[in-house]
């Protein structure tokens, strides 16, 4: 049986900041001395965003209605329990919106939802998003309820790969998967190149999808396989722990020449003959982790604007960012029927997660 895609929806914060005023912030940090303030100029400036949204009001010039996230210009280090009593406050509202969405275009009534899947790395409670999923938009309370946390910005891929097992088990399930990450929450006041990298591309947002039995009447992203990889090295150059002042991410530049080398042998055994690929759903993790699976898989310039451009828009959302990309797929006019889709996310490990996927498009 399977299982495909039919609608994916979106939410982000009402704050959105432009990268050129979150560099200006951060290389004005009291402690950064010349060398710092040249490491965040290069970081942001390379990293080929433009905008990106935010729960802290305050870092775009508005009112702190939560913690107070700047005191005097000054980024403040909240103890990590504020920071996620921050996630507990705001998340929910953000997976709940991108729910909606994505059930209002399956056009399936929300009380056909049979299981919900929830994702996030960025913070953690109980009851959890997947039980107020339930609460919140009033779907059935025997509805199966599976948590996927700390899997990072790959979680996408195994979340959907989870809602593909179910209806091959249960034809008549309807699975609503939603990732929410609040990554803002975590960025770091350190001169540390690593948090200076990261303080550059994290942002904050939800996705969210709905995967049914394929009807040939509907559109829809069919799924029709997924592949793990763990690569030799990297299991240092990309980690996500729990310090006392936030979530603390590695972040070396390891990791673009790790996948860069990589990637090629992992793409041609999950994904067959790369040149029957239509289109292109990359994790963008950083603007030069794209560039190195543009120049290792030897893609078209154009081959990775999807990825490049929801980078561009709204930086590195974590595990909801692939999602971002498959809606704006689903959504383009030009893939066709039987258009071949390949989608690519990178997590802690260094692992690989990848998916293979069909666009379907019903005969009037």
């Amino acid at each position: 049986m399977t299982a495909s895609i039919l609608s994916i929806g979106t939410a982000v914060p009402r704050t959105r900041v432009a990268q050129s005023a979150l560099r200006d912030l951060f290389a004005a940090q009291p402690g950064f001395d010349r060398r710092s303030q040249r490491l965040v100029g290069a970081a942001f400036d390379a990293a080929a965003i433009d905008t990106r949204h935010t729960v802290l009001p305050q870092l775009a010039g508005g009112a702190a209605d939560g913690i107070a996230a700047l005191a005097d210009g000054e980024l403040t280090m909240p103890p990590t329990g504020a920071r996620n009593d921050e996630y507990r406050r705001t998340a929910p509202a953000l997976f709940a919106e991108a729910a909606e969405e994505a059930l209002a275009g399956s056009g399936i009534d929300r009380r056909a939802v049979t299981h919900v899947v929830t994702v996030s790395c960025t913070g953690m409670f109980a009851p959890g998003p997947d039980y107020l999923l339930v609460r919140d938009l009033d779907l059935s309370p025997n509805v199966e309820r599976y948590h996927l946390g700390f899997i990072g910005c790959a979680a996408a891929i195994p979340a959907v790969r989870l809602a593909a097992r179910i209806v091959a088990a249960d034809p008549g399930a309807v699975v609503l998967v939603a990732a929410a990450e609040l990554c803002s929450l975590h960025w770091q006041t350190s001169s540390d190149p690593d948090q200076i990298v990261a303080a550059s591309v994290f942002a904050d947002g939800a996705a969210a999808a709905v995967v049914t039995a394929a009807d040939p009447a509907r559109p829809g992203l069919d799924l029709e396989g997924f592949a793990t990889f763990v690569t030799d090295d990297g299991e240092k150059d990309m980690a996500w722990t729990v310090g006392d002042s936030g979530f603390k991410m590695t972040l070396t530049p390891e990791v673009p020449r790790i996948i860069g080398r990589e990637i090629a042998a992992i793409a041609a055994s999950v994904l067959g003959d790369l040149d029957a690929i239509d289109a292109w759903a990359v994790h963008p993790g950083g603007r030069s982790i794209l560039d190195r699976v543009e120049s290792a898989l030897s893609l078209d310039a154009t081959a990775l604007e999807p990825s490049r451009d929801v980078l561009r828009a709204h930086g590195n959302m974590s595990s909801a960012t692939l999602l971002f990309i498959l809606r704006d797929i689903l959504a383009d006019a030009a893939r066709g029927d039987g258009d071949r889709v390949a989608a690519l996310a990178f997590g802690p490990g260094l692992t690989v997660e990848a998916a293979r996927l069909v666009v379907r498009r019903p005969v009037a």
